[in-house]
Formats: structure tokens, sequence, C-alpha cells
């Protein structure tokens, strides 16, 4: 079953909406990053909205945002889901199909103004996608064809005020799949990101900002407009060629610098979502209620280690 299509004039009378909202200043009642709930976490298991009534439930300040599913709900019902949950909107998807033939990315151009739409409406301004960091294509070949694609989305998305996260893929194994080597450090994604448009950033995950050298200063040298969303995580202690990136640790367990990394985002203003994204580490062993709330104590924990306070719901 297809999102229902959202109108024109319902999409400028949204759009309208929140234009005049932001040009009327009110005050914020969150000024701290928060932790939500990421489906990889429970193993997917759980489907939205039912997902979200777990991330309140288990005391998540935010979850991430099922884009479909919730479409299918409309603007109104998911904005009174989170508004009764007391839950903040992490982020959403990027809809369109952009790894493949130009056709196919076109035709995913009409739902990404729905959802840019959906996504202003429901107080979540962010969508994200990652990039691999390896291709049969050549690096520069293929980062002509990005470089047009973002730019055209990245466009639509600016009529609603919507950024985008681009993700970096830091693990060799990943780096070393295809024969062509492609994005895979923080700096040099930015620097891509930056060339798309204005209201586009990075996705950064701890994992593969660990994993691809990153450091504390290119956190702060990107900047609070220039990282949309982060990703919370941990890594094991082993050697690059042994390290997979379907197999990662909750938070505080591993050896990635999560002190350094908090601080520095807090040092920037960071204010929104830490998604505990962690693949493998035995989750699918618990129910999806414990391992949510493995997750969150895990991530709290590191939180008051580095001394940096998270946001409330």
């Amino acid at each position: 079953m297809s999102a229902p299509h959202i109108t024109r004039r319902t999409a400028c009378s949204l759009l309208a909406s929140a234009t005049l909202a932001q040009a009327s200043p009110k005050p914020q009642p969150h000024h701290n990053m928060f932790v939500s709930l990421n489906s990889v976490l429970i193993g997917g298991r759980v489907p939205w909205p039912d997902f979200a009534r777990l991330a309140a439930k288990v005391g998540f300040p935010g979850t991430d945002v099922d884009l479909d599913a919730a479409m299918k709900l409309g603007i109104n019902a998911t904005k009174d889901l989170l508004a009764e949950l007391n839950l903040r909107p992490a982020y959403l998807n990027f809809p369109v199909e952009f790894r493949k033939d130009d056709a196919t990315f076109q035709a995913g151009m009409p739902k990404l103004r729905d959802a840019a739409v959906f996504a202003a409406g429901i107080g979540c301004p962010r969508m994200m996608t990652w990039l691999m960091s390896s291709s049969p294509i050549p690096k520069a070949e293929l980062r002509k064809t990005y470089l047009e694609r973002f730019t055209e989305a990245a466009h639509t998305l600016s009529d609603a005020n919507v950024r985008l996260g681009l993700e970096f893929l830091g693990p060799l194994h990943i780096r070393k799949q295809f024969p062509n080597e492609f994005i895979w450090k923080m700096p040099e994604m930015l620097e891509f990101a930056i060339e798309c448009g204005p209201n586009v950033g990075l996705t950064l995950d701890a994992w593969h900002w660990h994993h691809s050298g990153g450091t504390v200063d290119d956190i702060i040298r990107a900047g609070h407009n220039r990282i949309v969303t982060v990703h919370f995580d941990d890594a094991p202690n082993l050697p690059a060629d042994q390290i997979r990136d379907n197999e990662r640790l909750l938070p505080g367990e591993g050896v990635i610098n999560l002190t350094g990394f908090l601080q520095a985002l807090q040092k920037i203003g960071y204010q929104d979502a830490l998604s505990v994204e962690v693949f493998g580490r035995g989750l699918k062993n618990f129910t999806p209620e414990v391992a949510a709330n493995m997750g969150l104590d895990a991530s709290l924990a590191v939180f008051k280690k580095a001394g940096v306070k998270q946001g409330g719901r």
C-alpha cells in the first residue's frame, strides 16, 4: 500500500504554517542532545507506531521515525502520537533510490516532495542516508553523479526547510568490497555535503567516525550547522581487517572515545538526536524491551561519564 499523496494545496498550507512558526520565536524547552531509539537496537521486531510506544515506555526521550508507516497515519496523527508519548522525533530516512540509474532517481522525487512536507509537519526537519565507501564505478564519475542528485534533492528539501545528513562508512572491509574506494573520511564527506547545498550535512556515526580515523577536531570544525543527526554505538578492540559493520557494541563497552565524541558535540551546541544503532552483540536474544533498556542504560552511563547532560522529553 503506497503512502497517501499530499496535495499542493495541503503542502502550501503546511509550509506557510511552518514559516509563520519560524518567524515567531518561542522559548525552546530542549537545549541538550538526546538519546533516540533506533530499530536496529531491537532487530526491527516492533513496527510503527508500537515502536514509538516502546521508546516511551522504556524512557527514551526520542524516537527514530518510520517514514512510510508514519506517512500512512498522516501528519496530524503522527504529531498527536509524539505529543501523547512526549517523544522528540530524531530523523526520517531519505526515501529516494539514488544508487541506481537516473530514471529510478527521478521516479522517486515526487515522494521526496511529499516526505519533506511530512517531515516539516511533524516537527522533524531531518533526513539521512548513507553512501557506500567503495563502488564498481570510478570515484570521480560516481562523485559527479551523486553531486548532481543530492544537489537536486537538497533544493527540493529546502522548500520545506528540511536538512539532509550524508553518512560516510569507515570500516576497512566496506572500503575494499568493490574495486574503487569512495568517500569514507569525515572531512571529505563534509566537503562533499557543502557542495550539495546549505541544508546538507553529515550523519555522524561514532562507529564510522572511529574506524575512519576521525578526530574530535573534525567534529568541532564541522560545527552544529553541518551535523544533521548522530548514531551512537561502540567498537571492539580488533585489528581493522577483523572489524565487521554488523558486529558492534553498546556505548561504553568498547574502545571508541565516546567521552571526547560527546564533549565535542556539546561544545558545538548540537541539540538533536543520538540514535542508538547497535548491530549484533547478541541483542536478538533479548526481548525488544530488554534490548531497548540495555541501549538506553548504556548510553546514559556514557553521558554521565562524559559529564554531558541529556535533553529531556
